[in-house]
């Protein structure tokens, strides 16, 4: 089966189908902002649109317009538009496995024709049709009515057999049936089309699962991307997820396969063909269990519930065990499919489509074992268990006066209590807990109702309407009244912040241990559970370890027993990548039993679904594997939180008994949530640099100095130690306006953490998919609610903390005490700590060792604010050349590189013996995980094991800085007469840069091929001369230009001139980038277009309301004269006798000089509009505000 384009097709075929019947429903006068009034209307028929309606279509127009009231024409359109498909993917899965009554194939032929198989023996296929209609269409052509009448009748035909998937004649579905479906692009042509689908597809009832999923897949695109909370028509999309089939077997193997095993462990042989049935290795397991069994259980008694069954894969394979059981019980096979169906298997949903297909699917599971069943259950209708969720939202008080026969009274209270549990039920689904268990009174009214004669059409519609509906919600009311010995499930996932109110109010009233998220309340519904049921589920991992389901956990520990878990952890589901969707699948017994361990396989290391599978059976059949585990539930609750860290080994127990919680050493207050950065929060880089204030140790310290800016400790990526030194928070007036914000936002006017601010800390970010890292902050911070900090005023203790947090300890236990990618205060707290006296003076020396190796790596980089000087210029120890600059700088990196791996290695040695972890943890580290820079000639010279490592660098990347560091001493952002920072906004003073002199009107031009006496590229090597002297200069620029890739028989000088005009910017903003915040560049690139005729760079900390002028008038003036001076040099050589080689080139050159003119033309005129207006930018804006206002004059970032 191909997934990819069954998903192609089912996503077009929705959108086909709703412009069909939107179409239809507009010939017959509704659309979504009117009805129309018929324009002739007797009892029997009515003219509308010009269009003649029988008595049959004015019952399903009315039917048609009475839904959309109740719901809206958005949503009958889609109703109708799966419905249509629904029944077209079932008569395709029907005619290819033969399972059709007639015999015939209704959507194609068997002989491969275009023309399907029905229509040719229309005449002959016994259906209820009018036979002379029949043959005038054949005589007349008409093709699309034929099939529609043919089509309609298999549909009334199969609702004897099928009525939940095929509407009869009065289905408002069928006056919107679609059109033009035998066109050669519609989706029925391609469904039959065996290139594209071949016929073995349809051979499995899983395909309707898949095809079912993707249909939904744009709804389910576009719930997401509202981003806000889910109504109840969204929730379907947003929470439907197809089970792949390993996982539903390990479910039902180890759930309702287990359940009569245990009961009958004469049967035992069964489970040899069960290949994810586990089998427990304790001797006395069965003697342990034995109050629980009931060794008189009957097959025909075995009740098993999905209550969230989607397309009903789960109960599908139910079926397929169940029937095994039942011939292990020496049941005939022609009497099975209907006791698993009436008896068995139980199902509820809140999608009515998911319904259909589920019902359908559990039909065809039947017919695979026995092709009479459609006879059968013709004959005596089929009564199954399952049931598509209805409520009662729209129910009027006519139709309950109606039903009890009474205004008022004890059987109208009745019927108005049973109405009213079923109020937004489509919201609250299986997890409604019934009040009525008894609905004799309602049944009977309505078998009174139905017996009564009824002469008015509108009563009968409207009785008819009432049994249709009270019969359905009867069915579910029966279900949910129920308890099962099984209940098994892919429950809904949605967190509560995506809950609408009516949702949340609920679980939170019903369901207040697991009201964090949608698929913990399935955990709870006790109420549907025999006492000795087992339970079995895949959900989202996080209620193991998350703090707000610890009150869930609790209780499943004590009053559940977890027989055995498969901890999948990411890509389980193979549609579904990245770190974020992490599952369990796990059966749970509803008893307890002290001395009984579970069973667990941990897979969360494997990146593969099927590969995830293959290790499951492995585990299965080899108990010994390393990945298997075997764990009393009693030792979760040794650990803070009671995680389940079913992994942990003995010494690990230990350790959290013997251990300080962190909390208990550091106060780890919660951080500042500003609730809108973009206001508040800079790059460090972008602000007047005078109004920052880097080294503020208290409130009263930055009031003081009456400067506005503070750094801000937001997390960030992966660093060990030290650095991520990237924001600044506007915290003017000890952080008023932030307070005044947070107000008005319904935050705390306080500042969360504010005793906290500017003290030196130990910090790791909230995000921990790149892995945890630890890291020293020196004082002067506000810190973030994502920059998780610990304080204490013991200097020495911090640093043994940290040292601690660095190691390979720290991450197994996080990863036990919570394995998500978000590691909360609350999880850091519960860190068991062991203080070594004997090795702490050894510790903190390392640590101190450690900060300082990374301190100085940061510093390194210009985006640093300690950053003082090139690091080719600090190494290059009187060389006249780059090259030694670099290898002397590449011995630095990887001595720092050798010596904080050493470190950390060390550290990992010391605190694997304090905490006896020997057997479980080894000292070395990998290269990959060291944080700081690591320096190659080429990426093809890094070694696969540092490959990944986001600090690895190459020699074109430190030309690229140094590149960098060249054009800052040119704007005067640096300057080679002091270390460090010299100009960022304020009063400029030129007088600070003697040795190399500083562009005095902050514009330096680039142009395509013109080398201008003051561009980028001559600036650049009277850069390079400077520093390294002029007998050197093409040395160097040689060098420079090899390290930016130089191409054969290119000068060095046009390297370097491509490279500013092409690449220099991307880079640069590159570099002035933090993840999660985009590219702030400081050098700012304006350009013509592409046609590169004109650009410049500009110092936007320099720039003022006279640059754009000072840009056009000076620089694009010059450059447009230059070029038509050019293009009257090749206009002569054009009308001259030249050859013809400098003919062709000229004309080639020609070209270019004409579009370049043009472009210059045109940006002259946007540079005269934005230089008329002289636009000022104000620097505490940031970047994000400023630079847009020039848009269409500078380059895109």
């Amino acid at each position: 089966m191909n997934q990819g384009r069954l998903k192609t097709f089912a996503v077009e075929a929705r959108r086909e189908l709703l412009e069909k019947v939107a179409l239809q429903a507009r010939k017959i006068g509704v659309t979504e902002d009117s009805i129309k009034d018929a324009s002739v209307e007797s009892s029997d028929a009515l003219i509308i649109n010009g269009q003649h309606l029988s008595k049959a279509e004015r019952i399903q127009r009315n039917k048609l317009i009475r839904r959309i009231k109740e719901t809206s024409f958005e949503q009958v359109i889609e109703e109708a538009a799966y419905t249509w498909f629904n029944r077209f993917v079932a008569l395709r899965f029907m005619e290819v496995n033969d399972y059709l009554p007639t015999r015939v194939r209704v959507l194609s032929s068997l002989d491969g024709g275009n023309e399907p198989d029905m229509m040719k023996e229309a005449l002959s296929l016994g259906l209820d049709i009018d036979n002379e209609k029949v043959y005038e269409m054949k005589l007349n052509n008409q093709d699309d009515e034929l099939f529609k009448s043919l089509i309609i009748a298999h549909c009334n035909d199969l609702n004897d057999y099928l009525p939940f998937m095929f509407g009869t004649i009065e289905d408002y579905t069928e006056i919107l049936f679609p059109e033009g479906l035998l066109n050669t692009d519609s989706f029925v042509r391609i469904m039959t089309n065996t290139q594209v689908f071949p016929e073995d597809d349809w051979y499995e009832v899983e395909i309707i699962g898949w095809i079912y999923q993707f249909y939904i897949s744009e709804e389910k695109d576009r719930v997401f991307s509202k981003k806000g909370k889910y109504e109840a028509e969204d929730i379907p999309a947003a929470t439907q997820l197809f089970t792949p089939d390993w996982i539903v077997k390990y479910l039902v193997q180890n759930s309702v396969g287990r359940k009569w095993l245990e009961s009958h462990p004469e049967h035992s042989e069964l489970s040899k063909n069960w290949k994810y049935y586990i089998n427990h290795e304790d001797d006395e397991y069965q003697e342990k269990i034995s109050n629980f069994v009931d060794e008189n259980l009957k097959i025909e008694e075995l009740k098993v519930l999905d209550p969230a069954m989607g397309s009903g894969h789960i109960l599908v394979y139910a079926f397929d065990l169940l029937y095994e059981i039942y011939i292990e019980n020496g049941y005939t096979r022609n009497e099975i499919p209907r006791l698993i169906l009436e008896n068995n298997l139980y199902g509820l949903e809140i999608d009515d489509r998911a319904y259909q297909l589920a019902s359908f699917s559990l039909v065809m599971k039947a017919l695979q074992y026995d092709n009479r069943f459609l006879i059968k259950i013709q004959r005596r209708k089929l009564d199954m268990n399952i049931a598509a969720i209805q409520e009662t939202n729209n129910i009027p008080e006519y139709t309950i006066q109606v039903l009890s026969g009474e205004d008022s009274g004890s059987v109208y209270d009745s019927v108005e209590r049973f109405f009213n549990q079923y109020k937004n039920a489509k919201t609250y689904g299986s997890l409604i807990k019934v009040d009525i268990d008894d609905t004799s009174i309602i049944e009977e009214r309505v078998n009174e109702i139905t017996l009564q004669p009824l002469d008015n059409i509108l009563i009968t519609e409207e009785v008819n309407y009432i049994t249709n509906e009270v019969n359905k919600l009867v069915k579910q009311n029966e279900i949910l009244s129920s308890k099962y010995d099984v209940l098994v499930m892919n429950p809904p996932y949605m967190s509560s912040s995506s809950m609408n109110d009516v949702l949340k109010k609920f679980v939170n009233k019903e369901y207040p241990r697991s009201k964090s998220d949608m698929f913990a309340t399935f955990m709870e519904l006790d109420h549907l559970l025999n006492d000795s049921a087992l339970y079995a589920a895949i959900n989202m991992h996080s209620w193991m370890f998350l703090s707000s389901f610890e009150n869930l956990r609790n209780h499943i520990i004590s009053s559940k027993q977890i027989d055995s878990m498969l901890h999948l952890g990411t890509r389980a589901f193979q549609e579904i990548g990245g770190e974020v969707v992490q599952t369990t699948a796990f059966v749970l017994r509803n008893y307890r039993i002290n001395d009984l361990s579970g069973t667990y396989i941990r897979l969360v290391e494997l990146n593969n679904s099927l590969l995830k599978s293959d290790k499951i059976k492995e585990a299965v059949a080899n108990p010994d594997v390393t990945y298997r585990y075997t764990f009393n539930q009693n030792n979760f609750k040794e650990i803070p939180g009671s995680p389940l860290a079913y992994w942990a080994s003995d010494p690990i127990i230990k350790d959290f008994q013997r251990g300080i919680p962190m909390s208990e050493l550091l106060e780890l207050p919660v951080g500042l949530f500003t609730t809108n950065n973009n206001k508040f929060l800079r790059l460090w880089w972008e602000p007047l640099y005078d109004d920052i204030k880097l080294d503020a140790n208290s409130v009263d310290a930055l009031l003081d100095s009456n400067k506005k800016w503070v750094p801000y400790n937001k997390g960030g990526s992966r660093r060990q130690w030290y650095g991520n030194y990237d924001y600044l928070v506007n915290f003017q007036n000890s952080g008023k306006n932030i307070s005044e914000y947070r107000k008005e936002k319904n935050q705390s006017f306080k500042l969360p953490g504010f005793n906290y601010y500017f003290k030196e800390s130990i910090t790791w970010g909230l995000i921990t998919s790149g892995g945890f890292s630890i890291r020293y902050r020196s004082p002067g911070s506000v810190f973030d609610v994502s920059g998780m900090s610990g304080f204490t005023d013991d200097k020495n203790l911090l640093l043994y903390l940290i040292g601690l947090t660095s190691t390979k300890i720290s991450d197994y236990i996080f990863k036990m005490i919570n394995p998500t990618i978000n590691l909360q205060s609350g999880d850091f707290k519960k860190m068991p700590v062991i203080i070594n006296n004997k090795q702490k003076i050894l510790i903190v020396d390392i640590v101190k060792n450690s900060i300082e190796l990374s301190r100085l790596d940061w510093n390194l980089f210009e985006t640093s604010w300690n950053f003082d000087n090139s690091p080719l210029i600090n190494y290059q120890e009187d060389s006249p050349l780059i090259e030694e600059s670099y290898n002397n700088l590449v011995k630095v990196t990887i001595e720092r590189f050798s010596q904080l791996k050493k470190n950390e290695e060390e550290l990992n040695r010391i605190f694997i013996d304090i905490y006896g972890l020997q057997d479980e943890l080894s000292p070395e580290v990998s290269d990959r995980d060291i944080t700081i820079t690591k320096i190659y000639d080429e990426s093809k010279d890094v070694p696969a094991e540092i490959k990944g490592n986001q600090y690895v660098l190459t020699k074109k990347d430190v030309i690229q800085q140094f590149i960098s560091y060249a054009v800052g001493c040119m704007f005067g952002r640096y300057s080679l007469d002091e270390e460090g920072l010299t100009y960022a906004g304020g009063e400029f003073d030129a007088s600070r840069y003697e040795t190399y002199s500083v562009v005095e009107d902050n514009i330096i031009p680039i142009t395509s091929d013109v080398y201008l006496e003051d561009d980028l590229v001559n600036r650049f090597a009277k850069f390079v001369e400077t520093v390294y002297g002029k007998e050197t200069l093409e040395e160097n620029l040689n060098f420079i230009a090899e390290a930016l890739g130089q191409k054969k028989n290119e000068s060095s000088r046009d390297t370097i001139h491509d490279y500013f005009l092409n690449d220099f910017f991307k880079d640069h903003a590159k570099m002035y980038s933090v993840t999660g915040s985009g590219r702030r560049p400081i050098y700012w690139k304006f350009t013509s277009g592409k046609e590169n005729a004109f650009n410049c760079f500009i110092y936007m900390h320099r720039y003022d309301k006279t640059t754009i002028s000072r840009i056009r008038t000076e620089y694009l003036h010059d450059v447009q004269q230059r070029l038509e001076t050019r293009k009257i040099d090749l206009d002569q050589i054009l009308n001259s006798d030249a050859s013809t080689t400098e003919l062709n080139k000229a004309r080639k050159e020609m070209k270019t000089v004409e579009k370049q003119l043009a472009e210059l033309i045109a940006y002259d005129e946007k540079l005269r509009h934005m230089a008329d207006q002289q636009i000022e930018i104000d620097l505490d804006d940031g970047f994000k505000v400023n630079y847009p206002k020039f848009k269409g004059l500078v380059e895109k970032v």
